[in-house]
């Protein structure tokens, strides 16, 4: 993919071809959680055989939407970086959606609501729910945390947001790696801090190196669990508890 952040110059129809095959875009959809899968999952959630499935892997690899990354006789594939999740974020926003056939669709759909990954980090109503209560504690500053429609200059649904700068405070750096998360010793080549605009929530998750090593933690310490259908993340007994007498955040059952 183009590197340049001008429209004009991006191949942006290359990037579109590579995502326009339903099978491909479930394949790019099975990544959005930020791991590495290996060919035969992809090849599942795509409903497609092996051969089938490595014949669109070479596509995305080609387009650059994804990276290979051999352990041993494997090989794993993931996403080449937030970019690509968050471009694929907007595109759900403006897509229409799949028919509803069944009742485990909808509970899928309920499920992605209440709490899932984008890219690397949580999104959904958890996820807005967790940068509304750093920055009612003060860990963050500079937002409310909400996408004004009326005052926005740049930001859109469901994309990474830019009008509003957060930037994390002393109390908070010190709140913050008391709960598990240094701030100081995350890697420097990410932005620390960065946000989405929740495209379900419509209101601001947290993004950038500070939302993975919080997401990181959350999955360390068995807060939070991946969900067997794609993206989903569930909610521990654990992490209510934890959530609440830590940040604040009362999740209903």
């Amino acid at each position: 993919m183009a590197t340049t952040t001008d429209a004009r110059d991006a191949d942006i129809a290359r990037a579109a071809a590579a995502i326009a095959d339903p099978s491909r875009a479930r394949v790019l959809q099975a990544l959005l959680e930020g791991r590495a899968l290996p060919a035969s999952v992809l090849a599942t959630e795509a409903g497609v055989s092996a051969s089938t499935v490595s014949g669109h892997l070479a596509k995305l690899l080609e387009a650059g939407v994804v990276r290979v990354e051999p352990h041993g006789r494997h090989r794993y594939y993931r996403l080449t970086g937030p970019a690509v999740g968050e471009a694929l974020e907007a595109l759900a926003r403006i897509a229409p959606p799949l028919p509803v056939t069944s009742l485990r669709q909808s509970t899928h759909a309920h499920a992605l609501r209440r709490a899932r990954t984008c890219y690397d980090h949580v999104a959904g109503a958890l996820g807005v729910a967790l940068m509304a209560a750093l920055l009612e504690r003060g860990v963050l500053e500079g937002g409310d945390g909400r996408f004004h429609l009326e005052a926005t200059e740049s930001d859109r649904l469901s994309a990474p947001g830019n009008d509003t700068t957060y930037r994390l405070t002393d109390p908070g750096r010190a709140e913050l790696a008391a709960f598990g998360v240094d701030a100081d010793g995350l890697p420097a080549r990410r932005p620390l801090i960065r946000y989405c605009v929740d495209w379900t929530e419509q209101r601001h998750h947290l993004a950038g190196a500070l939302g993975a090593a919080l997401t990181d933690r959350l999955f360390a310490l068995d807060w939070i669990r991946h969900g067997s259908r794609r993206r989903v993340i569930h909610l521990t007994d654990g992490g209510r508890t934890g959530l609440e007498r830590t940040f604040g955040i009362v999740v209903d059952a």
